[in-house]
């Protein structure tokens, strides 16, 4: 049985040319009046269509092949054979405005951008023979410090072969995005019964197996929190994570240290100008000489960054004392949903 088309009248044809034309419209002087910095790069912008591309490509597989799978035991029925041969772009389906949930493009763009980063680091290790920092801590005798720090090689390595693949999702990003994966194969399909409940079948199943525990961010924070950096240890780790080019684990300790999640150290990391990084450090109790370390090294990696503008303002920075760092950023120390509560409520 194919799926043809049905034909839009030409009224309603004409309505939806306009809206469309609208929304362009309304996109692009929203663009026009958007600053330079603000808007994404062309090689942000096309790494995060690839990363989204290779999540929903990973998604529709599993999804569509175990739901042909189920359609086939379960009796002679083509259904199994349509659905396989369905050729129409699911993301190109799902890339329409207002589908993609926006926390679920924030991440993307978050995680290509510190992997921007963490791929321009320069190099800092102490000589051509000298290990990895992450090589090091896997060979260190406390067996926690060094299952995590095998780990994070792991989740490196998996993530460089995997590229985009939804495992590198947060679990609630990962369940949205196989509904639509799977409601957009079922629009395909031209909303089949039968169909329907194999793919509600296998998208629970994918769900089931996923585990946001693997992903690289997870197993970073893992590695920092059996490590447990305190006091003078935390500036030689956080100057070694960034000359190993860990930017996650660099990420995972100053999150660790300061008692936030993994995003919101990641926020303050990736944003070219966001002052609360230095008073994050500051916080820690990093001094000038620290601080500038690795001030020069996020410089060298983000063209982004005003270096010079920057150092003008090391000694004001410098100046600030732990303890007035501490107090400023208490609020990024609460629960991510408390404070999504509290930014709603001061909005309305």
């Amino acid at each position: 049985m194919s799926i043809v088309p049905s034909f839009t009248p030409p009224a309603a044809a004409a309505a939806r040319a306009e809206t469309r034309a609208r929304a362009r419209m309304g996109t692009a002087v929203a663009d026009f009046f958007l600053a330079d910095d603000d808007r994404l790069d062309d090689q942000t912008r096309a790494t995060v269509a690839r990363v989204l591309a290779d999540a929903v490509g990973a998604l529709d597989l599993a999804i569509r092949r175990h739901a042909a799978r189920l359609l086939g035991r379960a009796g002679p029925d083509d259904a199994a054979e349509r659905l396989l041969r369905l050729r129409d772009d699911v993301t190109r389906r799902l890339s329409r405005p207002g589908l993609l949930p926006p926390e679920l493009v924030e991440e993307m763009i978050a995680r290509v951008r510190q992997d921007a980063i963490a791929a321009a680091l320069p190099v800092a290790v102490a000589g051509p023979d000298e290990p990895s920092l992450v090589v090091r801590l896997a060979a260190v005798p406390d067996a926690v410090v060094a299952a995590a720090a095998t780990a994070l090689l792991t989740a490196e390595n998996r993530r460089q072969d995997e590229g985009g693949a939804s495992g590198e999702l947060p679990a609630e990003l990962h369940h949205r995005l196989a509904w639509l994966v799977a409601a957009s194969l079922h629009e395909m399909a031209g909303h089949d019964p039968a169909v329907g409940r194999a793919l509600a079948e296998a998208t629970a199943r994918s769900i089931a197996a996923h585990d946001e525990g693997d992903r690289l961010d997870a197993v970073a924070m893992r590695l920092a929190i059996a490590i447990d950096a305190r006091g003078e240890e935390l500036p030689e780790l956080l100057a070694d994570a960034l000359g190993d080019r860990r930017l996650a684990l660099f990420v995972a300790v100053l999150a660790r240290a300061l008692g936030f999640d993994h995003p919101q150290g990641r926020a303050l990391v990736i944003e070219p100008d966001d002052e609360r990084l230095w008073l994050a450090l500051r916080a820690l109790a990093l001094d000038r000489p620290a601080i500038a370390r690795i001030a020069l090294a996020l410089a060298d990696a983000d063209p982004r960054r005003d270096i010079e503008a920057f150092a003008d303002r090391l000694d004001e920075v410098a100046a600030v004392s732990p303890d007035a760092a501490r107090a400023a950023l208490a609020g990024l120390t609460l629960p991510t949903d408390f404070r999504a509560a509290i930014r709603a409520l001061g909005a309305a």
